[in-house]
């Protein structure tokens, strides 16, 4: 028998990322016909593609992070996977700053984009989503140690007595 353990084959935060990202999608589906219906009250079709476009940037920008995350777990047990683990993550936030100004950039100069509406459908989403983050890692349970494995083998029995 070895003292190494095998490498388990992904870690145990995968199921919280893959039920935040499937809450997440029903949210957007929600805010989806709330900001587009809220939008289309208050200031017509311009209002409904404004709160389209705040929730839809919402949920980009909200789910690139799990996405990431889970892309840079599928290197877990390899060489380097701190590294790739790292590099993938910080590229996710590096792709969020380049869509959020080049967003920004295009929107604002739009003639249809309410500002109001498109805020509010934006923090709507935000606070949606950090609702979801919260509810689901307060209801993780997973051990502090839950992707290490202890030695089958004791180590004070000596083969030589």
């Amino acid at each position: 028998m070895s003292d190494t353990p095998a490498q388990p084959t992904a870690p145990a935060i995968n199921p919280v990322l893959r039920t935040v990202l499937l809450w997440t999608g029903i949210a957007a589906v929600v805010l989806i016909v709330l900001g587009g219906g809220i939008g289309f009250l208050v200031a017509g079709t311009d209002g409904l593609w404004s709160g389209l476009a705040g929730v839809g940037l919402a949920v980009v920008f909200l789910a690139l992070t799990p996405i990431s995350v889970l892309i840079a777990n599928r290197f877990y047990g390899r060489e380097m996977f701190a590294t790739v683990f790292f590099g993938i993550v910080m590229g996710g936030w590096l792709l969020k700053l380049v869509i959020f100004i080049v967003a920004i950039v295009i929107l604002r100069g739009q003639s249809w984009v309410v500002p109001g509406v498109i805020f509010g459908s934006l923090v709507a989403g935000i606070i949606v989503s950090l609702v979801i983050d919260a509810v689901a890692f307060s209801r993780l349970r997973v051990p502090h140690v839950s992707d290490i494995e202890l030695p089958t083998r004791d180590p004070e029995a000596r083969e030589d007595s």
